[in-house]
């Protein structure tokens, strides 16, 4: 992963993983084992869905901009997918507490994307690239008459 996606990524992930610490310790005390567990595999789960998409979106936007809108309601979507998957494939579980698994990958979701939501306030992104050749170059537009 390039350092600039890595500098992207960690005041993102790293309070959603706090968070996540709290939700598993929340769960084990009200729901036992079970819950921590549960706790655990949804908060795992948000980082990896999460993590995947903004990569997947941060390299679009560099190799295919003109696909980044189309890609990011497709990434939501196949996202959407995956955890219905996911839920299909352990519906009747009793390896976790699906409870304690509900409310952690919620958390998770919802302060992964406020972190980065703050995390894209504070960066100074430049919405007009400098181009430091051509601005000492004067170049002169129109007719030479």
């Amino acid at each position: 992963m390039p350092s600039n996606d890595a500098r992207n990524l960690v005041p993102i992930a790293v309070p959603t993983a706090a968070v996540g610490v709290v939700a598993v310790a929340v769960s084990g005390a009200v729901a036992g084992g079970k819950g921590a567990l549960g706790a655990a595999v949804g908060v795992l789960l948000a980082i990896a869905f999460m993590g995947l998409g903004l990569y997947v979106l941060q390299w679009t936007a560099r190799t295919l901009p003109q696909l980044f809108q189309a890609m990011g309601l497709m990434l939501y979507v196949a996202q959407l997918l995956l955890l219905m998957i996911f839920l299909a494939l352990f519906k009747g579980t009793s390896l976790f507490n699906a409870k304690a698994f509900a409310f952690s990958l919620v958390i998770a979701t919802v302060v992964w994307m406020a972190a980065q939501a703050r995390a894209h306030m504070k960066a100074k992104i430049f919405y007009v690239e400098p181009d430091s050749e051509k601005s000492e170059k004067s170049e002169k537009t129109g007719s030479s008459s």
